[in-house]
């Protein structure tokens, strides 16, 4: 098994706009994401967070530098093995729940792998529906499902393909704070049991804690770092920067 980081931003630099009208999203961003752990990316608003992610999980194209999944540079595929990558190996928990509102919630979360013309594993689909809680749900669709369902079959279609890495943005965003709390739970146990490698963008110093590491970005830059964290220090980390 590949020992290395999980993925690489190397000298990661995007700009949008021309002249006076040019914003460095990310400005050299150097950064390893550590394989089997929880890394959390904090920071101002216009900070670079989700532009790093997305550029990170091969939504988005850099400018400059390069991007590796494991030892895949992205930016050599073309639009076709780009796809399949992120199909086979990445899987994204958005704020947005994103499912497909006529398939049910067996559906959405097998729709990664009927998209690649397989069959799911039921061995790891009955795990993944058993530790979400939602073996009572699988015949629902999408409006039959509260927030936090929707949220869980969201997460779960990001496991079933067990991918290298999963992305997630603000991932417990339109979440009450219970479900919000259900859902980190479940990130967290998928790092600790499943060995998962999860890369979440948040504001929420209390999501943040769930993570091995908070990234702290300001300007596209990488300022700080932090591990073993909790949300008094996030907070007192924040402020400090903030001044």
């Amino acid at each position: 098994m590949n020992q290395g980081p999980a993925a690489q931003a190397i000298e990661a630099t995007k700009v949008y706009g021309e002249g006076t009208a040019e914003v460095r999203a990310l400005d050299g961003i150097t950064l390893d994401i550590e394989r089997g752990r929880f890394t959390a990316i904090m920071g101002p608003s216009g900070s670079g967070k989700s532009t790093l992610l997305h550029c990170l999980a091969g939504l988005d194209d850099l400018t400059s530098g390069s991007i590796r999944i494991g030892d895949v540079d992205i930016g050599t595929l073309d639009d076709d093995d780009l796809t399949r990558l992120r199909r086979d190996r990445i899987g994204f928990v958005f704020q947005a729940f994103n499912l497909v509102p006529t398939l049910n919630a067996e559906e959405n979360i097998t729709l990664p792998i009927a998209i690649a013309g397989r069959k799911p594993e039921k061995e790891w689909l009955n795990v993944v529906v058993s530790t979400l809680q939602l073996g009572d749900r699988l015949s629902h669709r999408p409006s039959q499902l509260s927030g936090g369902q929707q949220q869980r079959v969201a997460a779960a279609r990001a496991l079933i393909t067990r991918p290298d890495l999963i992305f997630a943005d603000e991932p417990s965003g339109n979440l009450d704070s219970r479900s919000g709390n259900q859902l980190l739970e479940f990130l967290r146990e998928a790092v600790d049991q499943f060995g998962q490698t999860i890369v979440m963008v948040t504001h929420d110093a209390n999501a943040a804690a769930v993570a091995d590491r908070i990234v702290f970005l300001a300007d596209g830059q990488v300022i700080d770092e932090m591990t073993s964290p909790t949300a008094p220090s996030i907070l007192d980390r924040l402020k400090h920067l903030e001044s």
